[in-house]
């Protein structure tokens, strides 16, 4: 019997886990309503305002002259924006009482689609962060070299590694049918025994801590500190705002992805039959990293004051020609 991974590292958030086919305590019948009406509500909530948020920026940003800046929130809200597409799979597979009714292709592709961009929307933050301390510390630098052209070599790279990330969600992610309902899981099917299966997973869970989360948020703290730190001592300011803006990157970031990777280490030593407690704490945990997807305009685009002004310019020009009565 194949197994079935716990579905909190797979994006399959409140799905129970089992092992070897065997039904645990959490049985499939047993997962708690509640989970399952709040992550209905959560994930409809971010599929609305991801689409909407990111749709806005993506639109705007394309009309607009292509600099530095335009280039990295353009690329981040296209990588929040594909994520929050596909979330009605999961709020159908949720829906459905975890019928999965879209085959197996969609199963891995969406699986990979999902971590992909999730993956991407933090590499391009930490981009972002290594873009504003390169500009502080050295703007001659800067003046000379810093390019639309290099910033797409960037983004390609970004996107490369990020690709690179999810190819193994559409090499693992299969289905399985039994008593007449079709799951998504993650099936590790390269070992040949348990032991190794489970190695595999642990690896990969501890990679992506690592990769999607440690090293960008190393990087994140790291650059606005120091950028802080020179905004101090050099009084370039009258005004309190980098400083709240610099905390809110940080703060929102770290609330967003840290109970997730916590919930995934922590899961690794619980034998595969998580209690209700990590039930509960995954749940919460993924929801909050969902939502980083639709936080992100707001808090860098929305705050960049050349995006503000030619939004506003274009919002103006849209209802001036729409009350416009010239014939």
């Amino acid at each position: 019997m194949k197994n079935i991974t716990p579905a909190y590292q797979t994006f399959d958030v409140t799905v129970p886990s089992s092992t070897t086919g065997n039904s645990t305590k959490s049985d499939d019948n047993e997962v708690m309503p509640s989970l399952v009406w709040f992550s209905l509500v959560v994930y409809t909530l971010v599929f609305l305002l991801g689409t909407t948020g990111n749709g806005l920026v993506i639109w705007f940003t394309i009309k607009m002259k292509k600099t530095v800046n335009v280039i990295w929130f353009l690329n981040l809200s296209i990588a929040d924006f594909t994520f929050s597409l596909f979330l009605p799979l999961s709020i159908t597979y949720l829906a459905n009482d975890f019928f999965w009714v879209f085959g197996t292709f969609m199963c891995k592709l969406s699986s990979m689609v999902t971590f992909m961009n999730l993956t991407a929307s933090v590499f391009f933050l930490a981009v972002i962060s290594i873009d504003c301390f390169i500009m502080v510390f050295f703007p001659v630098w800067c003046q000379n070299y810093r390019r639309p052209k290099l910033a797409l070599f960037v983004v390609i790279a970004v996107w490369v590694l990020s690709i690179t990330c999810g190819l193994p969600f559409f090499i693992y992610r299969d289905t399985y049918r039994k008593d007449n309902v079709i799951r998504c899981f993650s099936n590790f099917k390269f070992g040949e025994s348990l032991s190794i299966e489970i190695a595999e997973y642990k690896f990969g869970t501890t990679m992506r801590f690592i990769v999607g989360f440690v090293i960008p948020f190393t990087i994140i703290v790291a650059c606005y500190s120091v950028i802080a730190l020179r905004i101090y001592r050099k009084r370039m300011t009258t005004s309190s705002k980098p400083f709240k803006v610099i905390i809110t990157v940080i703060v929102c970031f770290f609330v967003c992805w840290f109970p997730y990777q916590l919930f995934s280490i922590l899961e690794l030593n619980t034998d595969y039959n998580p209690h209700d407690v990590f039930r509960v704490g995954s749940t919460i945990a993924i929801t909050l990293a969902y939502m980083n997807s639709c936080v992100n305009p707001f808090l860098y685009v929305f705050i960049a004051r050349d995006f503000k002004d030619n939004l506003w310019r274009s919002i103006q020009s849209i209802f001036e020609k729409a009350f416009n009565e010239e014939s």
